[in-house]
C-alpha cells in the first residue's frame, strides 16, 4: 500500500505543475518560449479572435504608449503572456506600469515587468496597459499568447510594428523602383502610389524566401492582394490590409474560395509590418517568408495577381465594392518589372446580365404591351391564331429562354449555389421560378367559354407583374455591381428605362378612356404609333446599358 501511495504522490508532484499551468498569472519560465505550461494542450491553427492596438506607432526612449489586448465580438480570454519584443528579437524589453486591477508585472531578461500576465482565471474581454520604452532600442511589435481555457490557447497574437526614432525607416514611395529593383502591379498602369486614385501593389525578393510585400489603396475597409492560378477568384492565397475594430490597419493571411469569405489563416512567418491609413489611403508593408500555395498548385513564383479593395466591420471583410483589378497574364512577382490591370467584369457575367437585361426590359416588355395595348389593331389571323396572340406568344417564349440561359450562366460563373449569397441572386431565383411556371399554366389555360377563365386571367396578368418588378430589382442590384463609374450612371439610365415604360403604359391608357368617350377613327393607328414610339425608345435604353455591361 505504501508502495502504491509513493508513486502516487510522485506522479502528482512531477505532473501537476503541467497540467494546472499558471491560473494566478506566475508564468516567468515561459518568458523566453511564450508558451504555457498546459500538459498535453496544443496551440490553435486558426486566426486567433483577438487583437493588439496601441495608442502610437511610433516612440522615442522614455514614451508611454498604451496597449490593449482585446476579444473580437462574444469571445473571452482567461490568461495571457504579453510581452514588448524588437521584430527580429527573442527578448523582452521595456517595462510594464500596471494601470489593470487584472493584471500584473513579471520579471523576464532579468528586467522587472518586462512582461505582463494576468493575476487571475476570470474570463476578460479586455485588458491595457501603459508600455514605457527603454533607449536605443529598435523597431518593435507587441506579442501576446492567449489562453481561452485549460487545452485551448493562441500564440503570435502580434501588433503591427511600432517605429523607433532611433531607427526611423527609410522614407520611400512604394512606387520607387519599379521595374529597375522589384515587380510592381497598379491602376492605372504606373500610377503614383501615393496618388488617390491608385491601386498599388509591389514585391521584392530579399533573400532565401523572403518577399517584402507592399499595397496600398483608397479604402475605408481593406485593400488586399491575392495570388492565383487563373483568373477566377478560388483557391488563392491572399494578404489583407483592414482596419480592426479600433480604428488601425492589421494585416491578415486568408486563403480565398472564390464563393465565400476567405478563410482568415494564421499570419505565420510576417515580419516589419508598417501600415498606416492617411486621407483615405489604406497603406501596409511587411516581409513575409510565408510559401505562397493556391492549394491546386506547390509553391512557385509566378502567379495572376489580384488587387481588391471593399468594405470591412471590426477587421472582418465583406465583398469587395468593385471588381478586382487584375493582371492580364501570369507574372513573376521575384522579377524586376513594371506591370498595369484593368478591373473587368467577367465574360460569362457580362452575358448574364446582357441576356436578363434584354429578357425584362426589351423582349418581355414589348410582349405584355403588346398582349395589353394593341390587340384591336392586330385581330387578323396568323397560323389560325390572332396576330397579338402570336406575337405575344413568340416575345415570352423568347423571354424565358433568354431567362433560363442568363439563370445558368449565373450558376457556371459560380460553379454552383454561393452560400454568401446576396439579394440579387435571390431575386434572380424567384424570378427564374415565376417565369418557368407562367407559359406551364398559360399552356394549360381553360377555353375563352370557360366559366373559370376569368382565374387564369387574373392569375396570369399577376404573375407576369410580379415576375416583371422583381426582375427590375435584380437588374437594378446588377447593374450596381458592374457600375463602377464615380456618377452610377449605368443606374440613372436604369432608371429612365423604367420611366419611360411607365409613361408609355400611361399614355396608352389615356388613349382607351378617350376612345371609350370618343368614337375615336383613329385608334388602331394610334395604337400602332404609340407602340412603335416606345420600341425605339426601348431600344435605345437597351443599346446604351448594354455598352456599359460590355465595358465594365
Amino acid at each position: 500500500m505504501e508502495v502504491w501511495a509513493f508513486w502516487l504522490l510522485l506522479f502528482c508532484g512531477v505532473f501537476s505543475g503541467k497540467v494546472l499551468g499558471f491560473p494566478n498569472g506566475g508564468v516567468t519560465s515561459a518568458c523566453d518560449s511564450m508558451l504555457p505550461g498546459h500538459g498535453s494542450s496544443v496551440r490553435q491553427t486558426t486566426s486567433a479572435p483577438y487583437y493588439i492596438s496601441v495608442s502610437s506607432t511610433s516612440f522615442g526612449p522614455g514614451d508611454k504608449i498604451i496597449v490593449t489586448l482585446q476579444a473580437n465580438d462574444s469571445s473571452s480570454f482567461k490568461g495571457f503572456l504579453l510581452q514588448t519584443r524588437t521584430v527580429l528579437g527573442d527578448v523582452a524589453v521595456g517595462t510594464f506600469h500596471i494601470i489593470d486591477v487584472n493584471t500584473q508585472g513579471l520579471l523576464c531578461n532579468k528586467i522587472l515587468n518586462s512582461s505582463l500576465s494576468q493575476t487571475n482565471p476570470e474570463s476578460k474581454k479586455i485588458i491595457r496597459a501603459i508600455w514605457v520604452a527603454p533607449a536605443d532600442v529598435g523597431n518593435v511589435e507587441f506579442r501576446a499568447t492567449v489562453v481561452q481555457s485549460l487545452n485551448v490557447f493562441w500564440t503570435d497574437v502580434k501588433s503591427q510594428t511600432l517605429i523607433s526614432s532611433s531607427h526611423p525607416p527609410p522614407v520611400t514611395s512604394g512606387h520607387v523602383g519599379c521595374g529597375t529593383k522589384k515587380f510592381c502591379f497598379s491602376s492605372p498602369a504606373g500610377c503614383n502610389s501615393d496618388d488617390p486614385s491608385c491601386y498599388f501593389m509591389s514585391s521584392e525578393a530579399e533573400g532565401g524566401d523572403a518577399f517584402k510585400l507592399e499595397m496600398s489603396g483608397l479604402s475605408d475597409g481593406y485593400i488586399s492582394i491575392g495570388f492565383s492560378n487563373d483568373m477566377q477568384m478560388g483557391n488563392d492565397d491572399i494578404y489583407i490590409c483592414t482596419k480592426n475594430s479600433a480604428g488601425q490597419i492589421e494585416v491578415q493571411h486568408a486563403v480565398s474560395t472564390g464563393r465565400t469569405t476567405p478563410e482568415i489563416l494564421p499570419l505565420g512567418d510576417v515580419q516589419n509590418i508598417v501600415t498606416s491609413f492617411n486621407n483615405g489611403i489604406i497603406k501596409c508593408s511587411f516581409t513575409t517568408k510565408n510559401a505562397i500555395s493556391t492549394r491546386l498548385k506547390a509553391a512557385g513564383t509566378s502567379y495572376f495577381i489580384f488587387l481588391a479593395v471593399g468594405p470591412s466591420v471590426s477587421g472582418q471583410i465583406r465583398k469587395h465594392s468593385k471588381m478586382p483589378f487584375i493582371t492580364n497574364e501570369r507574372v513573376n512577382i521575384s522579377s524586376y518589372m513594371a506591370v498595369g490591370g484593368t478591373s473587368s467584369t467577367p465574360s460569362i457575367i457580362k452575358a448574364h446580365g446582357a441576356l436578363m437585361l434584354i429578357a425584362w426590359m426589351t423582349t418581355g416588355s414589348m410582349g405584355m404591351l403588346f398582349a395589353r395595348n394593341v390587340k384591336k389593331a392586330s385581330h387578323s389571323l396568323l397560323l389560325g391564331k390572332a396576330v397579338w396572340f402570336q406575337v405575344h406568344w413568340c416575345l415570352m417564349v423568347l423571354t424565358v429562354t433568354e431567362t433560363i440561359t442568363a439563370f445558368v450562366l449565373a450558376f457556371v460563373a459560380a460553379m454552383g449555389w454561393s452560400s454568401g449569397a446576396e439579394a440579387h441572386a435571390i431575386i434572380g431565383c424567384i424570378v427564374m421560378i415565376l417565369s418557368f411556371f407562367q407559359p406551364v399554366i398559360a399552356f394549360l389555360r381553360p377555353s375563352l367559354k370557360n366559366k373559370r377563365r376569368f382565374i387564369f386571367n387574373w392569375f396570369h396578368a399577376l404573375n407576369a407583374f410580379i415576375i416583371k418588378v422583381l426582375a427590375v430589382a435584380a437588374i437594378f442590384l446588377g447593374l450596381q455591381m458592374l457600375d463602377n463609374s464615380p456618377n452610377q450612371w449605368m443606374i440613372g439610365t436604369m432608371g429612365g428605362f423604367v420611366g419611360w415604360e411607365a409613361l408609355i403604359y400611361i399614355m396608352f391608357e389615356g388613349l382607351h378612356k378617350q376612345v371609350k368617350f370618343e368614337d375615336s377613327h383613329g385608334e388602331i393607328k394610334s395604337e400602332i404609333i404609340m407602340f412603335l414610339t416606345f420600341v425605339c425608345g426601348n431600344l435605345a435604353f437597351l443599346v446604351a446599358l448594354l455598352v456599359g455591361i460590355a465595358e465594365s
